[in-house]
C-alpha cells in the first residue's frame, strides 16, 4: 500500500500546525511573536507550550525529553530525562514544566571549550531555541537548544549562528529602507545543503581499522576500475542503494526534513542527497539530523555511511554544497536578478555586497571549512581549490563591467535552445553556466559555497558568510544614509562602481583547477591557504577579530577558544590516524607480507625438491620485491613513530599542528606507498583487510 507522503511529512515534528491546534490562541500568538520577532518568551507562555508539547509527545509514544545541542564538535549532544514525576504514594504522573523546556543543565566540562572552561568548572546551560521546531526520535522529545557555560560564554555552534542571522537581518533591513523598500521588516538567510556520502558493506567495514577509527582508508591500492569510465554519476541505482534511499527519505520526511533529490555521485559507491532550502538555523539543525539518520538507516541495511571528506585515495571525495541566499518577510529573494538584472538596483546592491564580503573575508571563509579531512579534498580534481574566488557567469560579469565603465548594458534576450531533433521541446538557456571548479558560484538566484567538507557542520561557513555580508551592507548604509532622495540613484551607481573596481579581483569565471589560475590568483593578491595550519592563524588576525567582535558574533574569549579548538581537533585527528596506521602496518600488513614470503619460499623449495634443475627465478624475484618493500615499511614505520612522538612533545599548539602537517602526514604518505605496493603483490586470501575493489563495488 502506497505511503501517504503529505500525512507522513512532519508527523514527528511539533510544527506550526500542531502548535496552533494544541495551544490556547493567546499563547500561540505570543509564541509566534517570539519566533518571528525575537521577543522575550514569558514563563506562562513557556509553561503552556511545555504542557502542549508533552501531551503531543506522549501521544506519539515519547517517554523522555532531551535538550539537543551542537557543541564545538561536528556532532550533536543530548541527555535524556523521562517525563515521570513520583507523586509520593507509589504512583507517578507525566510532567514537564516551562522551566524544564527553556533551560537544561548538562555538564560543560567534558566538551571542547578552547580554554573557556576548566575541567573542574562543570556547570553549563542549554536554552530552548523556539525558532527550530522540536521533534520526536527514538521515543524521545528532542528540543533544539543553545549551549553556554556558567559564565555565559557560547560553547556551541547555534548561538553564534543565531547572532550572525540577527546582524545580517539588521543591516539588510537598514539598506532596504534606505533604498526605499520600507515595507520589509525582516530578512532571513536561507540554506539548502547538498550532502555527499559513500555506502560500503558493513561486514567489510568491520575488517578495516582505519575506517572504524579514522573514517578514511589510510592504506589501499587502487582497484582495477575506479571512476574513469564516468558510468556511476547519475547512473541507475542498485537495488540495495535504492532501498536505502527510500527508507532514508521516509525517515527524514517524518522529521520534516525536505529531502528532495537523490542520485549516484561520480565515484563508485558515492551518492548525494539534496534538500529544499530552509531558514539557515533550521537548515543547520536538519543537516545535523540528516547525517545522523543516514548512518542509522545504513546500519539497518547492513551498510555503513561514510561522511569523511576523502575516505578513498585516488577517487573523488565528498563535499557539502551550501546554497545560500537572502529572503525578505514579503517573500522576495534578494539575490534574484529578475528579467533585467542591470535595471534591478536592489539586486545589484546585494550582489555587490556579497562580492565585497567574500573578497574582504576570503581568509575567514577558507577557515570556516578548514579541518584535517577537508585538507585532503580541497584542490584535488573533484573539489574547488583552496583559493576562494567567485563565479558570476558571462551576463552578470558584463553587467558589472558596464557599471564600472559607466556604460549602458544592453540586456541579452533569453536564448532559445534548439538541439536538432524535431520531437524535442525547445527551452530557454540559463543566463549563467555552471562552474564546478569555483568555490563560490552564483547559480541563478543564490550562491553555492562548494568548499565545505561532507562531515562538517553547516553552521561555521554560514556564521562567517552572514557576518561578512552584514558588514558590507553596514558600510553601504553608512555611505548612503544621509543622501537626499533625488541624489540616491547617482549615489548608488557611484557606490556600485567603486565597490566593483575595488573587489573585481575575486571574480573568476575560468577553470579553477589549472596551475595558471594559482599563478594568476597570486598576482591578484588572493589567499592560497592550502592546509588548516596555514589558514588558522588568520582566524585571530586584527581584521577578523574586529569583524566578529564588533558584530557581537563572538567575544574575544569565544573567538580565541574556537581557534584553540580547531587546532586541537586537527592535531588529535592526525595523531589518531598516525597511531592507527602504525598499528595496521605493524600488526596486520607486515605479518601478512611475512606469511606470503614463507609461502613463496616453500613453493620454491618444493619445486626444487621435485625438479632440482627447475628455475625459481619468478619466486626469487617476487621475494626480492617483497623483502625490499618490507624493509622500506619497517624503516618508514619507525620514522612515523619517531615524528609522531616529536609532534606530541611540542607544547605550542600551532607548532604542533605544523609538525603533524609537514612531517607526520609526509611520513604517512611515504609509508603508504610501500604498503600499497605490497598489497598489490599479496593474494586477497592472505590480506588482513578488504581491498578497494571489495569496498567500492560490493554494495
Amino acid at each position: 500500500m502506497a505511503q501517504n507522503i503529505p500525512e507522513l511529512y512532519g508527523s514527528l515534528v511539533f510544527n506550526d500546525k500542531i502548535m496552533r491546534s494544541k495551544l490556547p490562541k493567546d499563547m500561540y500568538k505570543a509564541l509566534r511573536k517570539t519566533i518571528e520577532n525575537g521577543t522575550h518568551l514569558e514563563l506562562d507562555v513557556a509553561n503552556s507550550v511545555a504542557v502542549a508539547m508533552k501531551e503531543w509527545a506522549i501521544e506519539n509514544g515519547a517517554t523522555h525529553y532531551t535538550h539537543w545541542f551542537q557543541p564545538m564538535t561536528n556532532f550533536t549532544a543530548e541527555k535524556h530525562d523521562s517525563f515521570i514525576s513520583p507523586t509520593g504514594d507509589g504512583q507517578i504522573i507525566m510532567d514537564f514544566s516551562g522551566k524544564e523546556l527553556v533551560k537544561g543543565e548538562p555538564d560543560a566540562s567534558s566538551f571542547p571549550s578552547g580554554g573557556l572552561r576548566a575541567t573542574f568548572e562543570a556547570r553549563g546551560y542549554t536554552a530552548w531555541d523556539p525558532t527550530s521546531p522540536a521533534f520526536i526520535k527514538d521515543r524521545t522529545l528532542y528540543i533544539p537548544t543553545a549551549f553556554c557555560s556558567y559564565s555565559g560564554e557560547a560553547l556551541d555552534k547555534k548561538t553564534p549562528l543565531l547572532r550572525s542571522m540577527d546582524t545580517l537581518n539588521k543591516q539588510a533591513v537598514r539598506i532596504l529602507h534606505i533604498l526605499g523598500n520600507k515595507e520589509v521588516r525582516h530578512v532571513s538567510t536561507t540554506v539548502g545543503p547538498e550532502q555527499e556520502y559513500f555506502l560500503v558493506d558493513r561486514d567489510l567495514y568491520k575488517k578495516r581499522k582505519d575506517l572504524i577509527f579514522c573514517g578514511r582508508t589510510l592504506i589501499g591500492a587502487p582497484a582495477p576500475k575506479g571512476q574513469e569510465m564516468e558510468d556511476h554519476y547519475f547512473g541507475t541505482l542498485k537495488p540495495r542503494v535504492a532501498a536505502y534511499m527510500h527508507d532514508l527519505d521516509e525517515e527524514l520526511w517524518k522529521l520534516g526534513i525536505p529531502a528532495k533529490t537523490k542520485h549516484n555521485e561520480v565515484a563508485p559507491a558515492q551518492h548525494e542527497l539534496a534538500p529544499v532550502f530552509d531558514t539557515t538555523n533550521v537548515a543547520v539543525d536538519h543537516n545535523q539530523l540528516t547525517m545522523e539518520i543516514m548512518k542509522k538507516v545504513a546500519a539497518k541495511h547492513n551498510m555503513v555511511c561514510l561522511l569523511h571528506e576523502k575516505p578513498f585515495e585516488g577517487i573523488n571525495g565528498s563535499g557539502k554544497h551550501n546554497n545560500w541566499s537572502m529572503c525578505t518577510n514579503t517573500g522576495v529573494n534578494l539575490l534574484d536578478p529578475g528579467k533585467t538584472p542591470a535595471e534591478n538596483t536592489q539586486f545589484l546592491v546585494f550582489l555587490v555586497a556579497v562580492i565585497k564580503a567574500v573578497d574582504d573575508y576570503a581568509d575567514l571563509l577558507r577557515i570556516s571549512v578548514a579541518d584535517a579531512g577537508n585538507d585532503h579534498r580541497l584542490g584535488a580534481n573533484e573539489a574547488p581549490p583552496a583559493i576562494v574566488s567567485i563565479f558570476l557567469g558571462d551576463e552578470l560579469t558584463e553587467v558589472l563591467k558596464a557599471i564600472e565603465n559607466d556604460q549602458y548594458f544592453s540586456s541579452h534576450d533569453a536564448v532559445q535552445m534548439d538541439i536538432g531533433a524535431k520531437v524535442l521541446p525547445h527551452f530557454l538557456k540559463d543566463n549563467t553556466d555552471r562552474n564546478r571548479t569555483s568555490p563560490f558560484a552564483f547559480t541563478g538566484n543564490k550562491f553555492e559555497f562548494r568548499m565545505l567538507g561532507s562531515s562538517a557542520s553547516v553552521a561555521n561557513p554560514n556564521i562567517i558568510l552572514n557576518t561578512a555580508v552584514a558588514e558590507a551592507l553596514r558600510q553601504f548604509s553608512d555611505q548612503l544614509e544621509n543622501v537626499p532622495e533625488e541624489n540616491m540613484e547617482a549615489a548608488v551607481h557611484k557606490l556600485l562602481k567603486e565597490t566593483i573596481i575595488a573587489h573585481k579581483r575575486i571574480i573568476f569565471n575560468g577553470n579553477g583547477y589549472t596551475d595558471e589560475w594559482v599563478k594568476e590568483a597570486e598576482k591578484r593578491g588572493l589567499y592560497n591557504l592550502v592546509s588548516t595550519p596555514d589558514a588558522l592563524p588568520y582566524y585571530i588576525s586584527e581584521k577578523n577579530e574586529k569583524l566578529l567582535t564588533e558584530h557581537k558574533i563572538f567575544t574575544k574569549a569565544e573567538l580565541y577558544s574556537r581557534y584553540e579548538v580547531k587546532l586541537e581537533n586537527y592535531v588529535k585527528t592526525l595523531h589518531i590516524e598516525a597511531c592507527t596506521m602504525a598499528e595496521i602496518i605493524q600488526k596486520e600488513l607486515l605479518p601478512s607480507v611475512t606469511a606470503y614470503m614463507e609461502q613463496i619460499a616453500q613453493t620454491a623449495s618444493l619445486k626444487k625438491s621435485v625438479v632440482p634443475d627447475i628455475s625459481v627465478s619468478s619466486e626469487a624475484g617476487l621475494l626480492k620485491k617483497l623483502t625490499s618493500l618490507e624493509d622500506a615499511m619497517t624503516a618508514d614505520l619507525e620514522t612515523l613513530k619517531t615524528d609522531t612522538a616529536k609532534a606530541e612533545g611540542c607544547e605550542d599548539l600551532l607548532e604542533k599542528a605544523k609538525l603533524y602537517q609537514k612531517e607526520v602526514l609526509a611520513d604517512m604518505e611515504k609509508l603508504r606507498k610501500s604498503a600499497d605496493a605490497a598489497e598489490l603483490l599479496i593474494p586477497e586470501s592472505i590480506l588482513p583487510y578488504p581491498t578497494y575493489g571489495a569496498l567500492l563495488f560490493s554494495v
